[in-house]
This record gives structure tokens, C-alpha cells and sequence, in this order.
């Protein structure tokens, strides 16, 4: 009797463990299928499809999509979306690299602060970006507008023909770039420097290494999870940025991001619309398996988790 009271118990704890797991999953498993594993298996679909009158995809299945993202069209073969590609690479490149730069110098500085000023600076890292993307690019074209203090000092120095300022142009989607996705760096960066052995530091200092091996050898293998995070967190959105390049560019300098929207609206062909989509979800799986693969290596055998 008493076995069978302690067997109903356990089971009913199971049962009630299992009712527990499952309302806790589903509503976020829910959201994951309904907004992103759907909508990716209908950009699959359409890729594949023809393009129909008015862009709308139409069967029967084909790789033309494919074949005109590579560049073949009517006329032959053009390095158009080549050169989209590359440049949204190089932006992407680019861009993250100076983020980088400008981001490991501030989350140190923060984390030698007082404690009691450290959450107002970093505040004002991440205040910027509360407002809405559109408002601010919309105020880097004001700032690199002609006749702008920073265009003429540009004019002034012979960067810049006279009364063309700084925007559109290539510097100006750079320059968006990475004022963008600076808190996306500072954050990652500063949660590592908290944690960071100041002592490998002061063992290194104490055995003459220069301020560069210093860095190399105890403070970079130690913040190397929170660059991980950063650059991830940087590289993939901004490989597949819209707005600013569409905004602060130009025209001057499309990326990929700018050619797959084009296709859902002016240029009217959804099947090279959803390639160039599955293009770019290609490259951010390539991009999270290289930085796994360089945090494991780097980190001296240990697996980086991103």
C-alpha cells in the first residue's frame, strides 16, 4: 500500500513537472516557429520559385533567382550584385573593425571608474540607441550635410571637392555604421573587463613585457569571450543593413540588405528577393561557425560560447 502511495506521488510530480516544462516553453517555442522558423521556410520556398507578373513568385520551381544574384541575366553576365556583395563584405569588415577600435579603449576606461559613475557612462553609451534608427541617421545627414561645420573642415583639408560634403557617401554608411552598433561592442566588452585578473596583468608588467604584449598576452585572451559576443552582435545586422546605407548612401552605396528590399518593392522579382535573403542567412550561420571556431582555437582549446 504504502509503495503504491509513494508510486502515484512520483508519478503525479512527474505529471506536474511535465505540465510545468511545457506551459514554460511553448509560448517562447511558439514565437521562434511562427516568426522566424516560418517566415525562413517561406523565403526558401519563393527562392525557388519563378518570377510571375508584378514580382509575385509562381511555379514551376526554378534556380533563375539564384542565377540572377550571381549576375546572369538576358544581356550575360554583370558584376552588379558582385559588387553589392562585395561592398556590403567590406562595410561589414570595415565597420566592425573600427567599432572594435573605438569600443575596447571606452569599456576600460568605464571599468576604471569610481563604481557610482560607472552605470551613468554606461548609460550614456546605450541612451543613443533608445532612439529610433531612422531619427538618428536622419541627424548624421543633417551633421554631414554640405555647408555643415564638419563638411567645410573636410573641404578645408582637401578630402572633399567644394559644396559636396560629407553625405551621401561611402564614409557617411561607415561612419553610420559604426556609431550604430557601438553599445552592440561596449557592453560585451565591459562584462569582460570586469572580470579581467588584473594580476596576469601586473605579472606581465613585472616581467617587462611592452604595453602591446601586455595587452596581447593577458588582457586580450581574457576579453576575447565579450569581442566574440561584440563582433557577432556587430557583424551579422550590419552585413544586412537597410537604412543607413539606403539613407546616408545614397544610393552611392547599396549593400545587400538594400538589394534584397528593392526586390520586394520597386524592382518586383520576390523569388531574387528570398535568394538574397537566404543568401545573407547563409553567411550569418558561416559567420557563427567561424567565431566558434576562432574563440575554440584562440582560447587555447576551449570552446567560446556565443
Amino acid at each position: 500500500m504504502a509503495e503504491t502511495t509513494q508510486h502515484a506521488m512520483r508519478r503525479r510530480a512527474v505529471v506536474s513537472e511535465m505540465r510545468h516544462l511545457l506551459f514554460s516553453v511553448t509560448p517562447g517555442a511558439a514565437w521562434i516557429i511562427i516568426f522566424l522558423v516560418l517566415p525562413s521556410a517561406y523565403l526558401m520556398g519563393v527562392a525557388f520559385m519563378t518570377n510571375g507578373p508584378y514580382g509575385l513568385p509562381q511555379m514551376p520551381l526554378t534556380l533563375d533567382a539564384f542565377e540572377r544574384l550571381a549576375g546572369f541575366g538576358f544581356l550575360g553576365w554583370s558584376p552588379g550584385n558582385l559588387y553589392t556583395l562585395l561592398r556590403s563584405l567590406w562595410q561589414t569588415l570595415l565597420s566592425t573593425t573600427l567599432v572594435v577600435l573605438v569600443a575596447y579603449p571606452i569599456a576600460y576606461y568605464i571599468t576604471t571608474c569610481r563604481e557610482r559613475w560607472r552605470p551613468l557612462m554606461l548609460l550614456a553609451v546605450v541612451v543613443p540607441s533608445w532612439t529610433n534608427q531612422v531619427i538618428r541617421t536622419f541627424g548624421w545627414m543633417n551633421l554631414l550635410a554640405p555647408g555643415t561645420p564638419l563638411s567645410e573642415l573636410a573641404e578645408g583639408l582637401g578630402l572633399i571637392a567644394p559644396n559636396m560634403g560629407l553625405y551621401p557617401s561611402n564614409f557617411a554608411v561607415t561612419l553610420g555604421l559604426v556609431y550604430n552598433f557601438l553599445p552592440f561592442m561596449v557592453l560585451p566588452l565591459y562584462a569582460a573587463f570586469e572580470k579581467l585578473d588584473t594580476a596576469q596583468v601586473e605579472a606581465a608588467q613585472d616581467l617587462y613585457a611592452s604595453p602591446a604584449r601586455a595587452f596581447w598576452h593577458a588582457v586580450f585572451p581574457q576579453t576575447l569571450p565579450g569581442l566574440l559576443a561584440g563582433i557577432v552582435l556587430v557583424a551579422i545586422p550590419a552585413f544586412g543593413m537597410y537604412v543607413i546605407p539606403e539613407l546616408l548612401g545614397g544610393g552611392k552605396g547599396m549593400m545587400l540588405g538594400n538589394l534584397v528590399a528593392t526586390q520586394f518593392s520597386g524592382g518586383s522579382n520576390w523569388p531574387l528577393g528570398a535568394a538574397g535573403a537566404i543568401l545573407m542567412l547563409i553567411a550569418t550561420f558561416i559567420g557563427l561557425f567561424a567565431m566558434r571556431r576562432i574563440g575554440k582555437r584562440l582560447g587555447g582549446g576551449e570552446e567560446v560560447v556565443i
